[in-house]
C-alpha cells in the first residue's frame, strides 16, 4: 500500500508580477509550496508557473476577500502563508506632492496591506489554523530620506500595523513580520537606475556597495515565512546592505 502525504501548504503571494513578488513566487514554489499569485490582471500572471493566478485589487476590503477566497476555492484551503508585496512610490518633497499623489500611495502601500492581512487573518482564525505573513516595506519608513515623505507615511504605517497584529494574534500561532528593502533592482526602479550616475550614487551610500537584485529581498521573505523563523514576530528586517544602521567607510 502506498503512503499517502499530506497536500504542500498554500501560500498567497500578492504583487506577484513585481520584481520582488516575482522572485518569492520562484523560491516558494523551489521548496515545494503550492502557491496562489494574485495581480490586478490575471494575464500578466501566467508565466509565474503558479498553481493559482488570481486577478484582484487588494487596496480594497472586498478585493482583498475576493484573492483569499480565490486561493481556498482554487487550492481546496486558505493561505497558511501570505507575502503582501503590492506597492509603488513616489519621490518628491511634500510641498510638490497633489493630494490625489498622496492618496494613491496611502492607497496602494498602507490600504492593501490593511485589507489584505485582515482577510488573511480572519481566514485562518476561520479554519482554525496557524500561519505566517510577510509584509513590504521600506527603509524610508526608518531613517528620513530626503523627498520620499508620502511613501514614507505609508510604510511607516504598514510596519505599525505589523506590530500591533503580531501582539493581536499570536495566541492564535499567526506571526506578521515585515522586510524594508533598500534601494532594489526592479521594474518599479529601473526608470531612476537606467541613468549611470543615479545607480552610482546610490550604490555609493550603501555600506556594502552596489543596488541590490530583488533576490536578495525573496531569500529574506522566503526565510521569514520558514519553520526557521518560527520564533520571529512583529519584526521588521532591513533588507538594505546596512543603509539604515551604518554608514560606509569613506575612502
Amino acid at each position: 500500500m502506498s503512503e499517502s502525504h499530506p497536500p504542500a501548504p498554500v501560500a498567497l503571494v500578492t504583487g506577484a508580477r513585481g520584481g520582488i513578488g516575482r522572485a518569492v513566487v520562484e523560491r516558494l514554489r523551489r521548496r515545494g509550496l503550492r502557491v496562489a499569485a494574485v495581480g490586478r490582471e490575471a494575464a500578466g500572471l501566467a508565466d509565474l508557473g503558479a498553481e493559482a493566478a488570481i486577478a484582484a485589487d487588494t487596496t480594497t476590503p472586498e478585493g482583498a476577500a475576493a484573492a483569499v477566497a480565490a486561493c481556498r476555492a482554487q487550492l481546496g484551503e486558505p493561505p497558511a502563508l501570505l507575502a503582501h508585496c503590492v506597492g509603488s512610490t513616489l519621490i518628491a518633497p511634500l510641498h510638490r506632492s497633489t493630494p490625489a499623489q498622496v492618496r494613491e500611495v496611502l492607497r496602494v502601500n498602507l490600504d492593501s496591506g490593511l485589507f489584505t492581512l485582515q482577510a488573511w487573518i480572519e481566514a485562518l482564525r476561520a479554519a482554525g489554523r496557524p500561519g505566517a505573513a510577510v509584509l513590504v516595506s521600506s527603509v524610508v519608513a526608518r531613517i528620513g530620506v530626503a523627498n520620499h515623505e508620502a511613501i514614507a507615511a505609508a510604510k511607516g504605517g504598514l510596519e505599525a500595523l505589523v506590530r500591533s497584529a503580531a501582539a493581536t494574534y499570536a495566541g492564535a500561532g499567526l506571526r506578521v513580520n515585515a522586510v524594508a528593502p533598500g534601494m532594489t533592482d526592479t521594474p518599479m526602479t529601473a526608470g531612476l537606475l537606467r541613468v549611470d550616475a543615479v545607480r552610482e550614487a546610490a550604490g555609493r551610500q550603501v555600506p556594502l556597495g552596489g543596488v541590490q537584485r530583488a533576490d536578495a529581498v525573496a531569500d529574506a521573505i522566503d526565510w521569514l515565512l520558514s519553520d526557521g523563523a518560527a520564533r520571529l514576530t512583529g519584526q521588521v528586517i532591513a533588507v538594505d546592505g546596512g543603509f539604515t544602521t551604518v554608514r560606509p567607510l569613506v575612502r
